[in-house]
């Protein structure tokens, strides 16, 4: 079947322009002439429901257009009968809830996931860092182990919870909250300058946190 550029009546029954025909021996007949009047024009784009529509109708006719800038024909859509095309949007639909709720299932469980990851990593600034706060240890943790957030936690040694990265985790957090380090990259300080002055700073809260245990 043809989408025409240009206006064409039926060379059997002289209706026109016809939206779509097909030819017979040169010459263009509408849907009707040609039998497939009973056919629904399904657009392409959605993959599944046109290979279903396919498989469900007994008859099927692709329907293309003649793209002048290519100078070839491309592939409009499809013509299917009615009842195969609402079965396959049916199973279409079965298979978008299904999908829908896997993704649900999915989410929750990286929710848990990620919930037994965070705790693990604040247990383990706990470990290395006795003197660091209960809940300062949990929002660390929960900051440097966001999923997708490209953070230390969510690097390979931070999955692993390497005291490298874990110590690098609680470094960040103190550089930026227990110091003047933000004030200082605002006021156009170069970042290497502003770590060397609150270098001293952060060490100093490190070790207090190393060796001291909060009751």
């Amino acid at each position: 079947m043809i989408q025409p550029l240009k206006r064409r009546h039926c060379a059997g029954c002289r209706r026109g322009p016809l939206p779509l025909l097909v030819l017979e021996q040169s010459a263009p007949r509408c849907l009707d002439c040609a039998d497939l009047g009973h056919l629904v024009f399904l657009a392409r784009g959605d993959t599944a429901l046109t290979r279903r529509s396919r498989e469900a109708s007994t008859l099927s006719a692709v329907v293309v257009r003649f793209d002048r800038r290519h100078g070839r024909y491309e592939r409009q859509g499809l013509l299917v009968e009615e009842e195969a095309l609402a079965r396959a949007e049916e199973r279409c639909l079965a298979d978008a809830e299904a999908r829908r709720r896997r993704r649900v299932r999915d989410a929750r469980r990286r929710a848990a996931q990620d919930e037994r990851f965070t705790e693990a990593f604040a247990e383990e600034i706990r470990r290395l860092f006795p003197g660091c706060p209960a809940d300062r240890a949990q929002a660390i943790a929960a900051h440097a182990s966001v999923r997708g957030s490209g953070r230390v936690g969510r690097s390979a040694a931070g999955r692993t919870l390497s005291p490298e990265a874990v110590t690098a985790a609680v470094r960040a957090s103190v550089r930026h909250t227990e110091t003047p380090y933000d004030t200082l990259l605002m006021d156009g300080v170069p970042r290497a300058e502003a770590r060397r002055r609150i270098a001293n700073g952060v060490e100093s809260v490190l070790r207090g946190w190393r060796l001291r245990q909060v009751a």
